[in-house]
């Protein structure tokens, strides 16, 4: 089970952090992919972290400012979101797959019920 948290209403240019507790598994050998989805639009991939090797994925208008972290103690992924921009506005999603090799949404089987961000001033 994945639960997502920490999304808000923020000013463009600020900043959030989105938390991912995961529970019932570990993440070793799992990849963890944050998604996102506005309205009318499709699911799109964030960031993927696969912990057996560090393979990272990250969606490119989102490099230099967003960032991943884990806390395996208490089995939590996070997206430190800043620079927002009215773009970013999305539920965001967590979700997991066990050896997962791609950023696709598709191939991810284990998903959180989601964060609302919305950039607004």
């Amino acid at each position: 089970q994945l639960v997502e948290s920490g999304g808000d209403l923020v000013q463009p240019g600020g900043s959030l952090r989105l938390s991912c507790a995961a529970s019932g598994f570990t993440f070793d050998d799992y990849a963890i992919g944050w998604f996102r989805q506005a309205p009318g639009n499709e699911r799109e991939p964030v960031f993927c972290f696969r912990f057996g090797d560090n393979k990272t994925i990250i969606r490119d208008s989102v490099k230099e400012r967003f960032t991943f972290s884990s806390d395996k103690a208490k089995n939590a992924v996070y997206l430190q979101m800043s620079s927002l921009k009215p773009e970013d506005t999305a539920l965001y999603y967590c979700a997991a797959k066990f050896w997962g090799s791609t950023c696709d949404p598709r191939d991810f089987d284990s998903w959180g019920q989601g964060t609302q961000v919305t950039v607004s001033s």
